[in-house]
């Protein structure tokens, strides 16, 4: 059992809520420990499933049931995606009765945005779930991490003993339950196919007509299967800093698979040595992966992007909310940076002041070179990051 980082109870206080993420990250468990007296109503259940379908009024009876028996006011309802019409029965529960709090698990938005689902407009926040990080991995956690980098970080794989087996059977779920069984594409075949070869493109400058090429399909239909990626929160896209001008900017986006472990196991990886050009793309995503979960728990509205000059300088991750407070982080797997590593910076700030510029690495010990680059070991990183003293 891990201890999560994300808390909801304050925002539950004031309303209800959905909770997205990709399946296996540990949503219900997180719920049923945090609440452990809540109403569950699960429709990953067939059993429960077929009885919404068959009784429209049912949640309504069994919610009136609930409240009159119970002090809690909080209904889960897992997996909401399966049924989204149950949104509307959710909506007149919290118009006719104001102490009640749902929330809604789910790992897919696509099919509630484009069924046309009840989103209860202004009444619920939406979050989203992410695989384990830094501060949830406990007394080893800096062990547990650097595993990630090949393992990932979903719950049920960083401490299995046949880790790549849980994988490559996670990555065949997921095709069947997410993207079979939703309908969301014609061509499963198609589908299986791209994934491979975006999985080889993870991290990297999203090129539609290259990857459509090797996956023998059309650019339109790669674009798609990147949004399907996105919306069953399979992948984040992380946006180019376009503002500068005297080196003029790249503008094609970058694209991560969720979850370190997987992207190694859609390429067949089950070791990646050291030292390597593939695990310094693994550790690339894993920082990138922390960044993207600690601004969401931490509910920031900074943003987070990358910038590439035309001239091939660059800058892995920008943090920012404005262009006089911009944070740049590099992320190299070697234990000792070079010239090379830190050049990026420089050409940046001929135009744009950073406020802070790190280096995150596996050095032994952190450093502060003449010219203000701090260079931190990978669990120093961490920790501050966690503690709020990077972002």
């Amino acid at each position: 059992m891990f201890d999560r980082f994300l808390d909801i109870s304050e925002v539950l206080k004031r309303k209800s809520l959905f909770l997205l993420g990709p399946r296996q990250t540990g949503k219900s468990t997180y719920l049923r420990q945090k609440f452990p007296e809540a109403l569950y109503i699960n429709l990953l259940k067939n059993s429960e499933y077929q009885d919404f379908i068959k009784n429209p009024q049912q949640l309504q009876n069994v919610v009136k049931y609930f409240v009159q028996n119970s002090e809690s006011r909080i209904i889960i309802i897992d997996e909401i995606q399966k049924h989204p019409d149950l949104l509307d029965d959710v909506h007149d529960l919290i118009e006719s009765d104001k102490s009640l709090r749902f929330i809604l698990t789910g790992s897919s938005a696509r099919k509630l945005k484009r069924s046309g689902a009840n989103l209860l407009g202004g009444r619920a926040s939406w979050f989203n779930f992410f695989p384990l990080c830094y501060s949830e991995l406990g007394d080893d956690s800096n062990q547990l991490w650097l595993n990630g980098i090949t393992k990932g970080k979903l719950p049920s794989v960083i401490e299995s003993a046949d880790y790549f087996s849980d994988l490559k059977d996670y990555i065949g779920v997921y095709l069947k339950e997410e993207i079979q069984a939703e309908g969301v594409t014609r061509s499963i075949q198609n589908f299986s196919r791209f994934l491979d070869i975006a999985a080889l493109f993870n991290g990297e400058q999203v090129n539609y007509t290259a990857i459509a090429s090797d996956a023998q399909i059309t650019p339109t239909a790669v674009r798609d299967y990147f949004e399907i990626l996105s919306d069953t929160l399979i992948g984040h896209i992380l946006p180019a800093f376009e503002s500068t001008t005297k080196r003029k900017a790249m503008t094609s986006h970058k694209f991560y698979l969720f979850d370190c472990g997987v992207a190694a196991a859609l390429t067949g990886r089950k070791e990646i040595a050291v030292g390597t050009p593939e695990y310094g793309k693994q550790f690339e995503q894993a920082v990138f992966l922390e960044l993207k979960t600690y601004l969401s728990y931490t509910r920031s509205e900074k943003k987070l992007e990358y910038w590439r000059s035309t001239t091939k300088y660059e800058i892995d991750f920008l943090i920012y909310d404005n262009l006089q407070n911009m944070i740049a982080i590099e992320a190299k797997s070697g234990t000792n940076p070079t010239k090379k590593d830190l050049k990026g910076f420089a050409p940046f700030e001929e135009e744009f002041k950073l406020q802070k510029k790190i280096v995150v690495c596996m050095a032994n010990q952190p450093q502060l070179t003449s010219d203000g680059i701090e260079i931190l070991p990978i669990h120093i990183f961490l920790e501050k990051l966690w503690a709020g003293k990077i972002v």
